[in-house]
């Protein structure tokens, strides 16, 4: 008898709990070739904005060891077209859609939400709170309580759709930042975005990255960002979708364990496409040898006595 994996993130109810990291699996239409995308429990968009944007300037992405780091600048053609020439792509989808959304002020994000509510190829939205926001003098919200609370606020007032929160790491105490967007009215929390970093080319005494400074992903950062997770899972009541070098199997079943009720495949898209469904055969494996029926007795288990 198989297990059962369905999960529910704040409303939002998946068949299984893999999916993909915004930023690293385009809009999904661009690795129907390579993955079964129906098999997922979700798919999650590269961030979506009000407006066109070009993104940084190059270059742009740059590996690390034991990870890679970008600065892509939320690079899109901006929510209308969007609308106009992606969203068809999701006629026939089954599994759910996640719409990434970013901004640079927070009517642009309300401006966006608002828009997309009313489209039913789309299951729920992810607000990437981690970008620069000139209404608050280029602060990053994410790194502010009082400022992720407000957002978090004023989106939930436009759309009944699930809302999840992505957090940025690059804070002292994460807890804080997660409680604050549980109490503007988040369903859930993505643990987590990139680490802040960057690398120097010693020959020229020039910064790698056109941007000076970038995110960093991959197996690198995943003993940070799993810490991370437990730790928002022993503060807040809301589901959390762990990410944040996931690589295998075993990863992702570290980030359940520790208390996230889905997982994020993120940097290793690049690497392998196939390994979504690779972490999902091994996540089902994994229930089957240990006689567990239902992914729900994982879920933050961890016996730390």
């Amino acid at each position: 008898m198989k297990p059962i994996l369905d999960v529910d993130i704040g409303g939002l109810k998946l068949k299984n709990p893999v999916m993909v990291g915004s930023g690293t699996f385009g809009y999904g239409d661009e690795f129907k070739e390579y993955v079964e995308i129906n098999r997922l429990g979700a798919i999650v968009t590269k961030t979506i904005t009000k407006h066109r944007r070009e993104g940084t300037r190059p270059p742009r992405i740059y590996e690390t060891t034991g990870g890679m780091l970008n600065a892509i600048g939320l690079q899109n053609n901006g929510v209308d077209d969007f609308v106009q020439n992606k969203l068809k792509h999701y006629k026939n989808l089954k599994t759910k859609l996640i719409v990434s959304v970013g901004g640079e002020t927070n009517s642009e994000y309300v401006d966006v939400i608002e828009q997309l509510s009313s489209y039913s190829e789309i299951s729920a939205f992810e607000l990437n709170i981690s970008c620069p926001n000139i209404e608050y003098k280029d602060k990053i919200i994410a790194c502010d309580e009082n400022l992720t609370h407000q957002l978090v606020r004023e989106v939930r007032r436009v759309t009944v759709l699930p809302l999840i929160v992505k957090l940025s790491p690059n804070v002292s105490d994460i807890t804080l930042i997660a409680k604050a967007a549980q109490e503007g009215g988040a369903d859930a929390i993505s643990l987590v975005n990139t680490f802040l970093g960057m690398a120097i080319n010693v020959k020229t005494k020039r910064p790698v990255l056109g941007n000076i400074t970038g995110g960093l992903s991959g197996p690198a950062i995943k003993p940070l960002a799993l810490r991370m997770v437990w730790q928002v899972h022993n503060r807040i009541s809301l589901p959390i979708i762990g990410m944040g070098g996931i690589m295998n199997a075993r990863d992702a079943l570290e980030f359940i364990i520790a208390g996230a009720s889905a997982v994020a495949v993120g940097t290793a898209n690049f690497i392998n496409p196939e390994t979504t469904l690779e972490v999902l055969n091994g996540i089902e494996d994994y229930l089957i040898k240990h006689r567990i029926k239902d992914i729900s007795e994982l879920i933050g288990s961890l016996n730390v006595g």
